[in-house]
Parts: C-alpha cells; structure tokens; sequence
C-alpha cells in the first residue's frame, strides 16, 4: 500500500492518479497469476540492429516500470523495423512475485561487467547483488559495493560479445555461478536487453553507450594528478599542501575538500569558527583561498553529501522544509537519520522539484570560487542503522515519468544517480560555458552522463591496490 503522501498526490492529480493505481493493481494481479509461470521470453527489436528487449508474457511489457538508465526510456519502449532475430533467447520464471531469467551460452564463454566490485576481473563462478552499500575496508568477496550495474558482457568462444541489461532498479542478483550462463533473479517484472553478438567487446560498449549515454565530457583539468585526503582542517592546511606539492616539483592539478571545511558538517557552510589551540579561523574566505590555489594552477572540488541536518534555523532545513523536499516515512512524515551532521533528513532527488532546488542551492555555492563537486554518502549511507541505508518502507514521491510515487527499495539503487543529476544541473546553472565536474560515490548503469566516480572508501594497502584495477576496468565496460 502506498502511504498518505502518495494517496494526496494522485488526490491532486486525479486522472493521473487513476491511471496509476489502476497499473498497480493490473501489475499485482499479474504477480498472482504468474507465480508458476515460466517459458521464453519474447521480444522487440529496438533502438538499432542487433538490440532486443525481452519480456516475459505480453501483459509484463505494461506492467514494467520506466528504465532509469536508457539517455531516453521512450527508446526502451518503441520497437523498430528489423528482420533479425536474435541469437540467444533468455527463458523466465516467475516465482513468489520475482522473476527469475537464464541465458544459457556456449561452452566457454567469459563473463566480464557486473560494474563496480570488488575480485578478478573474470566474473564467471561470481554473484553480485546490485543493492548501493557503504562498503568501508571491502574485500574481493564483497557482493554488493557502491554502485548497481545490472550488466554482463559475456565473450562466446568465437570471439563475438553479447551484452545484457536487465533493466530493474530494484535488488537484482547477477548469477554467473553455473558455467556458460547468465541468470538474474529481481522483483517482477522487468525486461531484458540484449547487444549483440557483435564482433567484438567494443562493438557492444558502442551500442550500450547509444542506449545508456557515454560519460560526460569532463574539464581538461580534471584529466591531470589530484590530491585528496581527509584531514585538511583549515585553509593554512590546504595552502600548505598547494605550496609543499610546487616546491617538491610534484604534478598536481587539484585539490579536494572534505567535509572539514563544512561549519558542524552543514553542506553549503563554510566552518569559519575558531578551533581549541589553532589562532585562526579555519575556513574564513573560501573564494580567497580558491583564488590562491588558482594562482598556484590548481583547481579545488568541494564536497557536498545528501544528509541535511535537521535544525531549525539553518537555511537549508529551513528552505526544505518549506518547499517540501524531504524522503518521507511511510506515515508521512520525514525520515531522520544519523549521519555526519547527526540527526539528518534526505532531500527527495526523485521529484523534479526537489532536483530544481537542490540545483539552485548548487549554483549560489559555486559564487564561493566552487570548480568542481564530490558527492558522496549518496548510497544514501545512514549511521546506525542495520542496513546502512534508510528503511526499504519510506516514500519517494517520484516524477510519473520516473516510476511515480514508489517506497525506497524502487528508488534506493538510482539515488545517487539523481542527486549527481541534481548538482551536475546545478553546476550548468551557474555557467553554461563551463564543463561541470561532479564526482559521485553511489551511481547506476547511466550515471556517467553526470558524474565521474572511484572505487570507494578501500584501504592504503597492496591487496586493494590490486582490486583496484579490475573495478576501474569493469566501470570501463559499463
């Protein structure tokens, strides 16, 4: 059941809200009727030659929701001419309201994809869950890290490449246990794409990336050596850094800000207190200080996380508050967690006026002499809670064009996606002669039309050195 605040939107949209609810009801009729069902799943070709969309029977190609990672989800949705079919057809079954999909390949194949995680860069004997974790200090086991890529390229033994997308933003497990076989395993129902075979790995990055976008074009500056550690406590600390990095003759382009520069972690402050046994202030004047590190040829990149502390009186809780922008509880009210700032509420990205405002909170902050923006904690990370997240119940009320109103297990995976999208918009806002630079920790397959990544919060030692080639390489093929 959907909560109140679901039940009032559709109130205010009636037509719209009919539609929907009529939808919920065909889709749970479906999940009934369909539990023991099983079969091939049929399909469309779409987009280009050689790319299919496979569903299971006819009712589950209306009862899926939007894709999230298509540049465009009509493209998912509007068949083209072709007289190709494809060569591997997925089977299904239907199961205690989750659909279960195989593709069974020759012999041989390889399996490469599943995003970011952790392990060799061969995936078969792997299953990944794609659920956005904080993930500090993972190892090679770790099946679920901060991003959700629902993606497997697998290799034939004739050197041709097949790539598929289970298009679901909700938990999926990526099965790749049994030899030669893909399986996912979400909740119903959802389609599968299909790239390929082409000739080659390559050929199926070229076609994924007309259907999910490549990544943006970065600055030219982001392309050189960055520096980036917690512990740069004021602006002396960061001037030093500037200053220690050109005397030693050491290449370096940027310099990033944690969230020591924030007054009591606040995003969009400044700390400009004066700390126990330091003289002076900590951050007094950003912009001053941006204007130094750009004499000296760096950049700076400023942190901003979704948690916004919940106190009256600050501008940002405040505005908020009043424009209603808050991922709800199911009863309502706005969900508070526990994170850097302490008790937090979480804008909801999922509604294009809240991606609006955050945008516009965004380019006031850039004045501040802002090059660049880490996103981070987007998972959205919660401190003391089991799962480290914000309970599966809470309500997003999302944009129709989104999914609409949907509790967080629907959204959880695209979270950080949409708020990367928020302050990449943000960014374009305060100058559209500017190449945005925005990094985020939490994305889905498609994030990299807004936002550059890394691997997360490993440990400064060899072992995740090593991991972290094969995760840069399987992003590489996302």
């Amino acid at each position: 059941m959907q909560n109140l605040a679901c039940r009032k939107k559709r109130l205010s949209r009636k037509l719209i809200g009919e539609r929907l609810i009529s939808k919920m009801a065909d889709h749970e009729q479906k999940a009934v009727t369909t539990d023991v069902s099983s079969g091939d799943m049929i399909f469309q070709p779409i987009l280009e030659d050689g790319v299919f969309r496979f569903d299971c029977p006819p009712s589950d190609r209306d009862a899926a929701y939007p894709s999230l990672s298509f540049i465009n989800s009509k493209d998912r949705e509007t068949p083209i001419m072709s007289h190709k079919a494809p060569l591997y057809t997925p089977t299904f079954e239907c199961l205690f309201e989750k659909q279960i999909v195989k593709i069974e390949l020759p012999s041989g194949t390889s399996f490469y994809g599943t995003g970011e995680v952790s392990g060799q860069l061969e995936r078969a004997g792997k299953s990944v869950f794609t659920w956005n974790t904080d993930a500090y200090g993972y190892g090679p086991g770790t099946t679920s890290l901060y991003q959700s890529h629902p993606w497997v390229i697998a290799v034939l033994p004739n050197g041709e490449a097949l790539g598929v997308l289970a298009d679901t933003t909700q938990r999926c497990e990526i099965d790749l246990r049994k030899e030669s076989r893909i399986q996912f395993v979400a909740p119903s129902s959802y389609p599968v794409i299909t790239f390929g075979p082409f000739p080659s790995p390559t050929a199926v990055l070229i076609a994924l990336s007309h259907a999910i976008g490549s990544v943006f074009m970065p600055p030219k500056w982001s392309l050189g050596y960055q520096q980036c550690r917690w512990s740069y406590d004021s602006d002396k600390r960061v001037l030093e850094i500037a200053r220690t990095f050109r005397e030693k003759g050491i290449p370096c382009d940027v310099i990033w800000m944690d969230i020591d520069y924030m007054d009591g972690f606040r995003c969009f402050t400044f700390d400009k207190a004066c700390p126990p046994l330091v003289s002076s202030e900590r951050f007094p004047n950003p912009k001053s200080l941006v204007d130094d590190l750009h004499q000296n040829g760096f950049k700076a990149i400023w942190m901003l996380d979704p948690g916004i502390k919940h106190e009256e009186g600050y501008f940002v809780y405040d505005s908020g508050s009043k424009s209603d922008v808050w991922t709800q509880k199911a009863d309502g009210r706005p969900f508070v967690g526990e994170v850097w700032p302490g008790p937090c509420v979480f804008p909801d990205f999922t509604q294009s006026k809240v991606r609006s405002w955050w945008a516009n909170l965004v380019k006031d902050f850039t004045s501040n002499g802002v090059d660049g923006i880490w996103n981070d904690m987007n998972e959205p990370s919660v401190f003391k809670a089991v799962t480290k997240t914000m309970p599966e119940s809470n309500i997003h009320r999302g944009d129709d064009e989104l999914g609409g109103c949907q509790n967080h297990s629907y959204y959880h995976n695209v979270y950080g996606m949409l708020m990367a999208r928020s302050t990449y918009e943000g960014m374009k806002l305060a100058n559209e002669n500017k190449r945005p630079f925005v990094l985020t920790r939490a994305g889905f397959i498609g994030s990299q039309r807004y936002a550059a990544t890394w691997t997360g919060d490993n440990l400064s030692n060899w072992e995740h050195l090593h991991m972290s080639i094969s995760m840069v390489l399987q992003l590489v093929s996302n």
